[in-house]
Order: C-alpha cells, then sequence, then structure tokens
C-alpha cells in the first residue's frame, strides 16, 4: 500500500505530464521570487547590496532559460552556472534563494541525462564558484572549507533528489512493463486455451460423427442387399440402425452440450464421458454391419481417469470404424493389456493378404489416425498405426496410468513368510 506522499507525487507527475507549461511557468516566477528575495540578502554587519539592474538580468535570464529544460538539460545548466558566477562576482551572497535556478537546472540535468553527466556540472559548477569566491568576496579567504562545504552540499542535493526520482520512474516502468507482459501472457494463453478446446471438441465431433456415419452407412447398405432375399436379417439390421443413429445422436448432444452448459439452474445435467465400459455396445453395433469384433484383456484391470478412459474409448471407436470403412475384413480383435505403468491397446483386423492396404491409405484421406495420435499424446501416451507384415493393419497405443497416490499405496502388512504384501 502506498502511503500519501507516494500519492500525492503520483498526482503531481500526471498532472504535469498533462499540463508541462502551467508546471514549469509557476516554478520559474518561484524561483524568480526566491532569487529577488536573495538578492536582497547580505553578510551580518554589511550594507545591504542594491538590487540593480545587472543582476535581476541575470537572474531573471537564468529562470527563464528553465523553460528549455526538457529540450536541451545540458545548456540550461551550463546557463544558470554561468549566471551564478557571474552574480558570484558582482559580489552577492550565495544564499540557497540565490542557488535556488542552479539547483533546479542540476536536479532536471539528473533525470534527464543520468547521473554521470549532472556530476560533472555540479563539479565543475562548484569549482568556478569557489574559485569566483576567492577572487571577488574578502570574506572567502576567512573560512574557505565551510564555505566551499557549502557550495557541495546545495550542489550535490538537486543529484540525490533527481537519481532517487529516476529510479522511481524506472521502478514504475518496470511495473507497468511486468503488466503488460502479464495481460499479454494471459490473453496469450486465453488463446491457447480456447484453440486447444477447439481441437478437443473437433476431435470430439470427429470421432462421434465418423464413427456413427461409417457405421449406419454400412448397415444402410446391408439391409439394402438383403432387403429381398432374408426380410428377419433386414428388419434386424435396420433395427441396429436406428440403435446407432439414436446413440449419434445422444453422444452429439452431448458434446455440444458443453458448449451450451452455463452453470445455470437451467442448463442440462452433463452426463458422463464414454469409457471402455462401453466396449461391449460398440462389439455389438460392429457386428451388425459384418464385423466380428473379439476383445481379450490381460493383465489386473485398473481403474482409469476419466481422460484416458475416454481416450482409450475412442482410440478403439476410431480404429474399428477405420477398419469398418476402409478394410475388406470380416473380423478384428481389441487387445486390452494392463502392464505395471500403462494400458496397452492393440486394434488388428484380419484383412487378407492379398487384398489392397485401403486402411492404410486412410490418414491421408482423413484425419482419423491424426486424430487418435493427438488424442493419445494429450494424455501422455503414444500411439503407432500401420500395416501388418502378414496383412491387415495394427493400431497399438499406450496410456499411462495415473500417478499412485499416498491413498492408494501399496500395503505393508507381512506375510507369514515375512515378506511384504
Amino acid at each position: 500500500m502506498r502511503t500519501s506522499p507516494e500519492r500525492c507525487t503520483d498526482r503531481f507527475e500526471r498532472y504535469a505530464d498533462r499540463h508541462p507549461r502551467v508546471v514549469d511557468t509557476v516554478l520559474v516566477l518561484v524561483l524568480m521570487a526566491c532569487a529577488i528575495v536573495g538578492s536582497g540578502l547580505t553578510r551580518p554587519g554589511a550594507a545591504p547590496p542594491q538590487r540593480d539592474t545587472p543582476v535581476l538580468i541575470v537572474m531573471g535570464v537564468s529562470c527563464l532559460v528553465l523553460f528549455a529544460h526538457r529540450s536541451r538539460p545540458r545548456t540550461v545548466a551550463v546557463v544558470n552556472a554561468v549566471c551564478i558566477v557571474v552574480v558570484t562576482a558582482l559580489g552577492y551572497v550565495l544564499t540557497p534563494l540565490l542557488l535556488a535556478p542552479v539547483m533546479a537546472a542540476m536536479y532536471w540535468l539528473t533525470t534527464h541525462t543520468g547521473l554521470r553527466t549532472a556530476r560533472l556540472h555540479s563539479a565543475t559548477t562548484a569549482a568556478a564558484l569557489m574559485a569566483a569566491s576567492a577572487l571577488f568576496d574578502p570574506t572567502y579567504a576567512s573560512s574557505p572549507v565551510p564555505r566551499s562545504i557549502g557550495y557541495c552540499f546545495w550542489l550535490l542535493l538537486p543529484l540525490a533528489a533527481g537519481s532517487m526520482t529516476r529510479l522511481r520512474r524506472a521502478y514504475v516502468a518496470s511495473v507497468q512493463a511486468r503488466a503488460e507482459h502479464a495481460e499479454r501472457t494471459r490473453e496469450e494463453e486465453a488463446r491457447l486455451r480456447v484453440t486447444e478446446e477447439r481441437m478437443r471438441i473437433a476431435r470430439e465431433l470427429h470421432d462421434v460423427v465418423a464413427h456413427h456415419l461409417a457405421l449406419a452407412n454400412a448397415q444402410a447398405g446391408t439391409a439394402a442387399h438383403f432387403a429381398l432375399t432374408d426380410p428377419p436379417r433386414t428388419k434386424k439390421i435396420l433395427t441396429s440402425l436406428t440403435d446407432t443413429t439414436s446413440s449419434a445422436l445422444r453422444e452429439l448432444k452431448a458434446t455440444l452440450g458443453l458448449l451450451r452448459h452455463d452453470g445455470g439452474p437451467d442448463s442440462a445435467p452433463l452426463g458422463p464421458s464414454p469409457g471402455l465400459a462401453l466396449l461391449p455396445e460398440l462389439v455389438a453395433t460392429c457386428a451388425s454391419v459384418g464385423l466380428t469384433v473379439t476383445v481379450a484383456t490381460t493383465g489386473e484391470p485398473r481403474p482409469l481417469t476419466s481422460g484416458v478412459d475416454l481416450t482409450a474409448f475412442r482410440i478403439v471407436q476410431e480404429a474399428l470404424t477405420n477398419t469398418t470403412k476402409h478394410a475388406a475384413a470380416d473380423a478384428a480383435h481389441v487387445r486390452l493389456d494392463y502392464e505395471e505403468s500403462r494400458l496397452l491397446i492393440t486394434v488388428t483386423d484380419d484383412k487378407p493378404s492379398g487384398a489392397s492396404d485401403a486402411a492404410a491409405a486412410g490418414p491421408g484421406r482423413g484425419f482419423g489416425i491424426m486424430g487418435m495420435r493427438e488424442r493419445a499424446h494429450s494424455v501422455g501416451g503414444t500411439l503407432r498405426a500401420g500395416p501388418r507384415p502378414g496383412g491387415g493393419f495394427e493400431v497399438t497405443a499406450g496410456l499411462p496410468f495415473p500417478p499412485a497416490t499416498p491413498d492408494a499405496a501399496p500395503d505393508t502388512t507381512e506375510h507369514p513368510t515375512g515378506e511384504p504384501a
């Protein structure tokens, strides 16, 4: 939390940025008043100096030239140094009131050019003042050290103030730069998340629409083939076609419902995502179009996260869809291997070795294998797809299991043999 002086300084700087001429005019008038008052002061016991025209002109020039401090700070500092030396040569006492214009010039020189340049000008001005006092002030020889220290103090004071102002402005600029960078980063991150969400929804829509439309097309073609020769089978296929289209509508509604769900009380509840538990329904649907699918499981099944479970189901679904569309095969095999740290999914078909490798050409004509690979990578897994040496096509995906939590740590109870469980 900023203090009251800091807030006042911020307000003054903002006002000075908006109205620089007004601020400069007020400061110059104040400095001219200080110079006029300072020109009437004298040493104790001495007669007051005459405010003659030369000293007023010199001090007026030193104050008026301050209007150019923003564009020519070095010139302003040099002119003020010459004017104060002239005033010293005229026999006036160098009080802080007379030094005020040159102190203001040194302050602005520090803020505009830097501390190194201001130090050089201040040291030169102090040396010139000490030399002028030694030549034209008879009392300087009685106390040269205190007078010299006084000159150096009053000329170094604006350097310290100017350095603090530069540091403060640099700090404010860095804070603003960090804030702008954070804002840009948030915007870029938001755009990246929107892009990723679009890709995820696009994959979902592709998997849902492509799978069910491919099966519906195959079922419709099979029903047309047996319409005259086997009416009971045709009726069974058409019933399966109805189930396929209904399932497609349900999944499509669930996917698009994510875009409309705002968490309000009127929003429709979201159903669970598909997973490997729906494999029997997927196998039954493929059987209705003449593709026999066998599922084999090895190892001890382990619970999967919702993302990995959905990814596993979609990979199996897409692989069987490609088999249905592109491969001249009557059977496909799905193998689920629960290994130590991953679930290995293998989907193969029994396409004859002499048949044309249409399944291999699938990636070039669509985004099925690309979508499967992106899904596997999104959960930290891998995927390979390609023709088998003896004929057919194979898709292999390795999906990692979720890391073990402390609650799921293995039991360390010892068995009678003395070994931990």
